[in-house]
């Protein structure tokens, strides 16, 4: 027959306890232990004591038997539900998301890396947090081959963060193939607990000669000083059509301004054509990003806040349709127009570059041996 503890209290302790039961600060739980040891400590029984508080036996009994092993501090704290929680070797799984891959797929998950090491997602997740890794995401990179990188970067750089006097510095690229595009469907608005819903797939059906409705090709030079945006669409994209945007700028842009130009390195922008005209207006000066590092060209931020908020989502039926939402959305950018801004140095974006040629260079040699 199991016997319950015997309850030994020293004047100090009854006194603690007999506070606990009277103040009315103490948690309600913490109150009423603190009377199960009192009454314990007087020699009821569990049963008896249950019955006064009306409680459970098995109850007083446990909170009987933890403060004959830890006294006050073990009716303080709660008891441990649950199973315990199990224990991750934190190295093993920074080890295998970084250095493995599981089989039949190209990243781990929480669930496959859980079934790996016998513990759960949510463990799995947390310490992915702690360490700041994020298997779910890539990130796309090239690095430039361009034997007149480093000359280019700084000259281009050099524009954006120290741009001469009495100058106009544009971003010049071109946004091709831009598509008109029209859903099978029209789609359902937003609403309170479901988002705006679009089909998938586009409408071949309105046009026999272009199952999309036909693309034009947006030109675009982003003034770096305040941000607007010298836009025209054209149909094709040829060196007429570069030139073309060339006149246009040269129409739009103070004459005593002397211009910058940043562009790709593109054949279409050094054409024989071109090349003369611009010899005949030696107020344009040409300035190429090097090979494989279009990101250079902040055109290209402009280029990305007009895909996202009106071209991606938008609806065309028609290409002059298309050409109307784009230069209505320029037009509503350069009435209230926000320059983007340079912050990194040649010299930071060189040492990082170096970096990064280090690092794909070890990892060559590595497997190549």
């Amino acid at each position: 027959m199991r016997v319950a503890p015997e309850i030994i209290l020293t004047d100090d302790e009854r006194a603690e306890l007999a506070k606990l039961v009277r103040s009315k600060l103490s948690s309600v739980r913490l109150a009423q232990r603190a009377r199960i040891v009192l009454l314990a400590a007087d020699g009821i029984q569990n049963k008896v004591i249950a019955q006064q508080l009306d409680v459970g036996r098995v109850q007083v009994s446990r909170w009987r038997e933890r403060y004959a092993q830890s006294r006050l501090s073990g009716i303080e704290r709660d008891l441990p539900r649950g199973a315990p929680p199990a224990k991750v070797d934190v190295a093993r799984l920074v080890e295998l998301t970084t250095q493995t891959k599981p089989k039949a797929a190209t990243h781990w998950s929480t669930r496959t890396m859980g079934a790996e090491l016998g513990v759960s997602a949510a463990s799995v997740s947390r310490h992915w947090r702690a360490n700041g890794l994020k298997p779910h995401v890539v990130r796309g990179f090239k690095v430039s081959r361009d034997s007149q990188f480093v000359e280019k970067l700084e000259d281009i750089v050099g524009l954006y963060m120290s741009p001469p006097e009495h100058t106009l510095v544009f971003c010049c690229d071109e946004k091709s193939q831009v598509q008109a595009l029209d859903r099978t469907q029209p789609g359902l608005p937003l609403k309170k607990g479901r988002a705006e819903t679009m089909t998938h797939d586009y409408d071949r059906r309105k046009s026999p000669w272009d199952k999309r409705n036909g693309t034009t090709t947006l030109f675009a030079a982003l003034n770096v000083l305040d941000g607007r945006v010298i836009g025209q669409c054209q149909q094709r994209h040829t060196h007429a059509e570069w030139l073309t945007f060339l006149k246009k700028i040269d129409r739009e842009t103070p004459k005593e301004k002397t211009l910058h130009l940043i562009a790709d390195n593109y054949a279409t922008h050094k054409h024989p054509v071109v090349q003369k005209w611009l010899v005949k207006h030696p107020r344009f000066n040409m300035h190429f990003t090097p090979t494989s590092a279009s990101w250079m060209n902040m055109v290209e931020r402009f280029f990305r806040d007009i895909t996202t908020e009106r071209l991606r989502r938008g609806v065309f039926t028609s290409v002059a349709e298309l050409i109307s939402a784009i230069d209505e959305y320029i037009a509503l950018h350069n009435t209230k127009p926000k320059p983007f801004i340079w912050t990194k140095s040649a010299r930071d974006i060189l040492q990082k570059v170096i970096r990064a040629n280090t690092r794909l260079s070890s990892k060559q040699n590595a497997t190549l041996h």
